[in-house]
């Protein structure tokens, strides 16, 4: 088996894990709650219930959610990359079909366990379709696209944007709904930020005596450049090399690992680096 063959089996399994999650999350906590989650899944079923209680008309779920994901996929297929928008469109299709055929699962009657838990859940299903460089659709297309193009985590951006459509939530159907949703949506977007970190990024400095074998891993695993800056270590008075780099946060761990088994004496310092300015590589979605 080919590692193309490999890798896009795996994309398969976690989009498929991410959408059996998400569509249970939905039909379980989230119903339980009566909460709006993020995104276009949270205007979906705004727009469901407004249907349902102004109108009398029962929308089905999966064609609300399709509908307004079109718009946003066309401008992934163009920008973004066009297996990325297929994959997604496989997210978007599956999980909201099987919204429509799980049953209503009642886990707990305390709003503030579904409200925590359903937030988890929803960070998790969401960040197993982007580790498969897919997503949920919607506002994930549009945060995706800021984020390539200004090389920033856009998840709290998006999450601001959320609340307006819970503001209406709270003006037609009551505010401690509206508020609960809240909390679920910080919840949601604080796991997304800790399992996510591709757009997050982090500075190593790295202490070696083997820094031209650890520069060529460095800019073969992440395609990033480094800087080398010379030192004397203060203890024994020997001369050292100091290696300089910035690298997105989801490389980190395995590249140290690599450089571990270069030079297994190496002194590595990581930071998180919250700004940064100038180029910075990030692989395009394909």
């Amino acid at each position: 088996m080919t590692e193309n063959i490999r890798y896009n089996i795996r994309r398969i399994l976690l989009i498929s894990a991410g959408a059996v999650l998400y569509a249970i999350n939905l039909n379980s906590f989230v119903h339980a709650a009566g909460l709006f989650p993020g995104g276009f899944t949270g205007v979906a079923l705004l727009l469901q219930e407004i249907a349902a209680q102004f109108l009398g008309i029962n929308v089905p779920f999966s064609v609300l959610l399709l509908v307004m994901n079109s718009i946003p996929a066309v401008i992934s297929w163009k920008f973004i990359g066009r297996k990325f928008t297929v994959y997604s469109g496989i997210m978007i299709l599956l999980s909201s079909i099987l919204t429509d055929v799980f049953p209503v699962i009642n886990v707990t009657d305390d709003l503030l366990l579904s409200v925590i838990f359903g937030g988890i859940f929803n960070g998790i299903s969401v960040s197993l379709c982007l580790l498969a460089d897919a997503t949920s659709g919607g506002t994930d297309f549009i945060a995706i696209f800021i984020s390539q193009k200004t090389g920033r985590d856009a998840w709290n951006y998006i999450f601001a944007g959320n609340c307006i459509v819970l503001v209406i939530a709270g003006i037609l159907f009551g505010w401690n709904r509206a508020l609960y949703s809240i909390i679920f949506q910080f919840v949601s977007t604080q796991v997304l930020n800790f399992i996510y970190q591709k757009y997050q990024k982090s500075t190593l400095f790295i202490i070696t005596d083997n820094h031209e074998e650890v520069y060529a891993l460095v800019n073969r695993l992440t395609n990033h450049d480094a800087t080398i800056f010379k030192g004397k270590g203060c203890y024994r008075n020997q001369d050292k090399t100091l290696l300089y780099t910035v690298v997105s946060s989801q490389e980190t761990h395995h590249l140290v690992k690599e450089i571990k088994k270069i030079d297994p004496d190496s002194f590595i310092n990581i930071l998180a680096t919250k700004n940064l300015y100038g180029k910075f590589f990030h692989k395009p979605n394909d």
